[in-house]
């Protein structure tokens, strides 16, 4: 028996009730086979008088009612199981988290949750039945026939071990069989789903007929996989039908026999020969039994396989989210290390950084550096190796991730939509908005877009947001941030990243609006998105090499205000040390411009007011000397690609030497 499915439905207090119904149901079943023989071998004998019939009937009648009630409950304790374990699946495959995660074929999980697990139902509805009825029924009939004739019983209680141990031998070779069996089913469901969804890049590079072809090889193993299961199995059935008629046939031949000699009386004889099968009955069904559940029990062990591995240590007594009086905490990072499993390096290490409330954070760096990294100790996805993440002084781990999560809005870079409407999608994390909350959160993330959809709000989205422009998907995951509006932490992962010059100032535009009066995180490489934080914080090779105060935050004014000297002044200064961050980016803008190098439209320009205008901008062969006049700093005004962005202040890229 499966020790962790039982520990599972013993946590279980339905189905716990469910298997126990079941389980008396299908012993009391085999128990009645007693009477239903004693009854009929005395009618059949002349012992009993025909009114013995009426019984009989009314024992068969009972053993059909045990019987349907026995296929119910099972199936009640099947269900519930199921649904148990695939909700625990799920939440463990929630708390992984994205970097865990991975190491899962979303495909092979999918077809684990799904198809996979749906193979216990053999295991759940026959399987332990037959375990409980092989328990008791056999013992019960060597009972009444030691009573009845002794040579008979011997007979049976020698033979009877012999179908146990050849199922166990057989069991052994089809549990191996089965579970390359199962393997190859999660094979060919993950590698179908990844087909499926790169199929446009598999047309494109001409490769889709070569993974037809590979999706036949896999399938085909699957079906050789299968047909050994199924020879494996219909040879274990002709072992043990041969034992148990092998069985049967030394205890007829002596009892007819005896019969003939006037030894052993008619009575007798026809109930040694109606109880001597249902000795092994019960054991011949179980090992039938084994092996149609040999499926659902090696889905079983991959689910708990997933369940029990490497994952989060374990979560101590949580205690409530605290809340400072702007509703924006501070985030601390103390000697933060992050090891992911089967890495050499550290994704971070030894990083230390304090983000204080409403303040605007940048993260720069290349890719790799461990910015996302960051991001998702923040959201609690991963657990730092060593050190800890505070949130207003009380350690990440210590509080419960729900309510710390409910305070959130994530931007990731490339947002997930799902196939439901776009409404839906963006009542994502507030589930009770109503329509004109949707409408104001689409209209603040400059989603104007969704009003020429054919069903505006109601139109139902690909999968994937397949039928939307990736502008599009990322300004509505904007809109979902906006439409929690009581998240006092905003987390940005590159959300202007692959967006084209107008897409990106909308999406500027309305982080800009989402990120006031929040404490802001912002993973990015544009200068435009960069233009929004307070502080710039590069990462490499996951250290931070670099944290520049570009603006006073309301925070630090109330703060620091003595101290800070011409704040005019420092933010030109500060401009040109983000111009510089952005500047060694290993990618180029979308407007082709390499490291270092200026923009299209003049990046090297003179000092420019906040408006946006340019203060007497020399043409592209006059600003340079403009650019180096001001260290570095100016407006681009216009955004990548030609189009104007309105009030965005671009950072300008400058060497080393001019900072």
């Amino acid at each position: 028996m499966h020790k962790d499915l039982l520990r599972l439905m013993r946590a279980e207090r339905s189905v716990r009730r469910h298997l126990a119904v079941t389980m008396v149901a299908a012993v009391a079943a085999g128990l009645l086979v007693l009477v239903q023989a004693e009854l009929l071998a005395g009618v059949l004998s002349g012992r009993f008088t025909s009114a013995a019939l009426a019984g009989l009937a009314a024992v068969v009648g009972l053993r059909a009612a045990l019987a349907w009630g026995q296929g119910v409950f099972a199936g009640r304790t099947a269900t519930g199981v199921k649904s148990a374990l695939r909700h625990r699946l799920l939440g463990r495959l929630r708390d992984l988290g994205p970097a865990r995660l991975a190491a899962h074929r979303s495909g092979e999980l999918v077809t684990l949750a799904g198809r996979g697990l749906d193979g216990l139902d053999n295991y759940l509805t026959g399987y332990l039945p037959a375990i409980a009825v092989a328990a008791v029924v056999p013992v019960a009939v060597l009972v009444r026939l030691f009573a009845a004739d002794l040579a008979s019983a011997v007979i049976v209680l020698v033979t009877l071990p012999l179908i146990p141990v050849f199922g166990a031998l057989v069991g052994m070779t089809t549990k191996a069989v089965t579970e390359r069996q199962y393997l190859a089913l999660s094979r060919l469901g993950g590698h179908f789903l990844d087909v499926v969804r790169g199929l446009p890049t598999l047309r494109a590079f001409g490769r889709a007929r070569y993974q037809a072809s590979v999706i036949q090889q896999v399938a085909d193993a699957h079906r050789n996989a299968t047909m050994r299961t199924l020879r494996v199995a219909f040879l274990s059935s002709l072992v043990l039908e041969l034992c148990a008629s092998l069985s049967l046939a030394l205890v007829a031949v002596p009892v007819g026999l005896r019969l003939l000699g006037g030894s052993l009386d008619l009575t007798t004889a026809l109930l040694v020969l109606l109880l001597a099968p249902e000795a092994y009955l019960p054991l011949r069904a179980m090992g039938t039994r084994f092996h149609a559940s040999m499926e659902g029990v090696a889905a079983a062990d991959a689910a708990f396989a997933v369940l029990e591995g490497s994952g989060p240590d374990p979560v101590r007594p949580r205690a409530d989210v605290p809340s400072t009086d702007a509703g924006a905490p501070e985030i601390r990072l103390e000697g933060v290390t992050v090891r992911y499993p089967g890495r050499e390096g550290a994704a971070l290490e030894n990083v230390s950084l304090v983000i204080r409330p409403r303040e605007r954070v940048a993260l720069v760096g290349e890719s790799g550096g461990g910015k996302s990294t960051l991001l998702h100790l923040i959201l609690g996805f991963i657990r730092p190796s060593e050190g800890r993440v505070l949130i207003d002084g009380v350690d990440l781990r210590e509080l419960d991730l729900g309510s710390w999560r409910a305070r959130l809005a994530f931007v990731a870079q490339r947002p997930h939509l799902f196939a439901t409407s776009v409404a839906d999608n963006i009542r994502l994390g507030a589930p009770d908005a109503s329509l004109e909350e949707v409408r104001r959160a689409a209209a603040a993330a400059h989603a104007v877009f969704v009003d020429g959809l054919p069903e505006g709000y109601d139109t139902v989205v690909g999968e994937r947001g397949a039928n939307l422009s990736a502008g599009q998907r990322q300004r509505i995951a904007l809109a979902r941030a906006f439409c929690r509006s009581d998240a006092s932490v905003l987390l940005l992962d590159e959300p202007t990243a692959r967006l084209d010059g107008r897409s990106e100032a909308a999406v500027v535009a309305g982080t800009a609006a989402l990120a006031r009066d929040r404490t802001a995180v912002i993973v990015a490489h544009r200068p435009a998105m960069i233009d929004l934080a307070d502080r710039v914080v590069r990462l490499h090779d996951g250290h931070i090499v670099s944290d520049t105060t570009r603006r006073p935050t309301a925070s630090a004014v109330e703060q620091d205000a003595p101290g800070r000297g011409d704040i005019g002044e420092r933010e030109e200064l500060d401009r040109g040390d983000a111009g510089l961050g952005v500047g060694e980016q290993d990618a180029p803008d979308r407007d082709g411009s390499e490291q270092g190098s200026p923009g299209r439209g003049g990046s090297e320009q003179g000092s420019a007011g906040r408006d946006g205008s340019e203060q007497g901008s020399p043409g592209r062969d006059g600003s340079e000397q403009a650019g180096r006049e001001t260290a570095g700093s100016g407006v681009a005004g216009e955004p990548v690609g030609g189009a104007r962005r309105q009030g965005q202040v671009a950072v300008v890229r400058g060497e080393r030497g001019q900072r």
